[in-house]
C-alpha cells in the first residue's frame, strides 16, 4: 500500500546516529543519502522492500512531529522487539507508553514496543505473536 515513509528532522547527523542504529536492529544498511535542488538533506534507508526516509525540511520551516502519528515497523520476532526499543533508548530516543511487551488485541497476541526518536516523532515496533 505504501511506497515509503518520511519524516522531518531539525538535526540530520542526529537522525542519522539515531535510525542508523534503530533500523539496522530490522536489517537495514547505511542510508543513500541525497541533497536536493534547495539544498535539504535526505536519507533513504531501504529493506525488504520498504523505504524510510529523514528529510530536512524542505519548505524551510522546523520539523515537527504527527499528534496522533505513529510510524510502525515489522519485526521478526518478540526480542527484535525489545532490541529495537532498547537500541532506540541507548540511540537518543525516549520509551513511551507502556514498557514493552506482550499486549492482547483484537486480532490476536502482540509484542510492541513505543518509543519517540529525537524529533518527538513516534515508533512502534510490533511483533504478531502469531507470526514466526
Amino acid at each position: 500500500m505504501f511506497s515509503h515513509v518520511m519524516v522531518g528532522s531539525n538535526d540530520i547527523e542526529r537522525s542519522k546516529r539515531f535510525y542508523d542504529a534503530v533500523l539496522g536492529v530490522l536489517g537495514a544498511e547505511e542510508p543513500f543519502r541525497n541533497l536536493n535542488n534547495t539544498g535539504q538533506v535526505r536519507l533513504f534507508y531501504r529493506h525488504d522492500g520498504s523505504m524510510f526516509c529523514v528529510s530536512e525540511p524542505i519548505n524551510g520551516d522546523s520539523a515537527t512531529f504527527a499528534n496522533g502519528g505513529t510510524i510502525g515497523f515489522k519485526c521478526d520476532s518478540p526480542e527484535q522487539v525489545q532490541k529495537f526499543h532498547d537500541t532506540a533508548v541507548a540511540s537518543g530516543g525516549t520509551s513511551i507508553e507502556e514498557p514493552p511487551g506482550l499486549r492482547q488485541g483484537r486480532r490476536g497476541a502482540m509484542h510492541l514496543a513505543y518509543v519517540r526518536d529525537p524529533d518527538g516523532n513516534k515508533l512502534c515496533a510490533l511483533h504478531r505473536a502469531d507470526e514466526h
